[in-house]
């Protein structure tokens, strides 16, 4: 009886949420039903006398496709369709990712299953906000209309103190970053309690003037368990902080409830480190990382870590070009920045914006700090670089007269 609710050539579009899944089973068929049954309505094997005919119509999830479509095979693609009357607004991504990957991971039956494709429709996204600036109003804030946005990460990542820090983030001030990231790794040790270094940075940023009147984005990082980490959030938005990064860690519902704060004026920083944990591809149960960020971007986050190109973490243009496209989308939300790190340097912003363009940010750790002329210098030499690539000159020309960037590319090298 299952079976003629089970399978359906097409559903409403408006009314389920789609993912596709790629399984693995000695039973595929088996498999496909016990993901549907299994992560809707109740025991894949087992049925009862409360699963009426409306019940089954309402909230049992769908396979797209028929049955003969799954038979004599081992491994491959199913698509399933969960009403979307299954959840409530109040359930968010919790109940979602808890449906799309939960049960069907303790079914012997299932030999691996990788969540590969995922598509929410309006009626579910309404209860979300999104990213709270997009992309266009971060770069005119920053006065990076027709360039990447630079970051600068601090470095050292931890046992670095107050006073330290102000001097660092001056210098990244003053070499023309317009992003400065604490790393994931900062919490709020004694020799950095979080809230003493935030009213110093903040104030010290918030002061600083250039000749363009551009915003810097101070980020400090407030990973820590519930409330404490909302409790950072709020204060560094009371001190004038323009954004706040949280890791992947804190989980994804926590960014909703980051964007639902009362920050008017301060954005969130998504990190990706650690993440493989949950999206490496040779996993047999994993979610694929542009999914992980579509979710991202959907509970607000304004800037993510989308990955890398060309450092010691180097995606494929592939990859990495179907992740921008997801962030960068301008449909029911505003686009998300995403972030390059991970061995970026001077000597790949050529390579970078001919790939990939200047609707992204550039995040740089030990090529500013490591910088042979110091931290300073290893801003400009960014910016630098960000120059020669918009004026279209030949950098080997181009750094004679710059000795930062000169600097920069004879340590760290350059790509084409």
């Amino acid at each position: 009886m299952i079976d003629e609710y089970l399978f359906q050539p097409s559903v409403d579009e408006e009314t389920h949420i789609f993912a596709t899944y790629h399984v693995e089973s000695k039973d595929f068929l088996k498999a496909a039903k016990a993901i549907a049954i299994g992560q809707s309505i109740g025991n894949p094997d087992v049925r009862t006398q409360r699963e009426t005919p409306q019940l089954l119509r309402d909230n049992l999830a769908k396979i797209i496709g028929t049955s003969n479509d799954l038979k004599s095979r081992h491994h491959g693609l199913v698509k399933i369709a969960y009403p979307i009357v299954n959840f409530d607004d109040e359930d968010g991504v919790t109940q979602l990712i808890c449906a799309l990957m939960g049960g069907q991971m303790d079914i012997d039956i299932i030999d691996a299953c990788k969540l590969v494709d995922l598509k929410l429709p309006p009626a579910y996204l309404k209860a979300y906000k999104g990213p709270k600036f997009g992309m266009d109003n971060i770069k005119k804030r920053a006065k990076a209309i027709d360039r990447p946005l630079l970051g600068g990460i601090v470095k050292p990542k931890t046992g670095i103190t107050v006073p330290q820090l102000k001097e660092l983030v001056m210098e990244l001030l003053r070499g023309g970053v317009d992003f400065i990231k604490e790393d994931e790794i900062l919490g709020s040790p004694k020799f950095c309690p979080f809230k003493e270094r935030v009213e110093v940075v903040s104030n010290m940023v918030n002061d600083f003037c250039d000749d363009e009147g551009r915003e810097i984005f101070f980020t400090p990082c407030i990973n820590s368990d519930y409330p404490y980490f909302l409790e950072r959030a709020q204060f560094a938005a009371d001190m004038g902080i323009r954004s706040v990064h949280l890791n992947i860690w804190a989980g994804l519902p926590s960014y909703r409830a980051l964007r639902d704060l009362d920050m008017k004026n301060t954005g969130i920083f998504f990190q990706k480190s650690g993440d493989k944990v949950i999206t490496e591809a040779y996993h047999r149960y994993h979610i694929n990382w542009p999914i992980v960020c579509q979710i991202a971007r959907v509970v607000g986050s304004d800037f993510i870590h989308a990955g890398m190109w060309g450092g010691y973490l180097s995606d494929s243009k592939q990859d990495l070009t179907e992740v921008m496209n997801i962030l960068r989308n301008k449909g029911t939300f505003n686009p998300t920045v995403p972030s390059l790190s991970c061995g970026s340097h001077p000597g790949l912003v050529n390579t970078t914006v001919k790939n990939f363009g200047t609707d992204l940010m550039m995040n740089v750790g030990g090529a500013i700090q490591g910088h042979p002329k110091g931290t300073e210098a290893g801003a400009k030499a960014m910016r630098q670089a960000f120059e020669c690539c918009q004026l279209g000159e030949d950098i080997h020309q181009y750094m004679k007269s710059k000795p930062e960037l000169k600097a920069a590319i004879e340590k760290w090298g350059y790509v084409e």
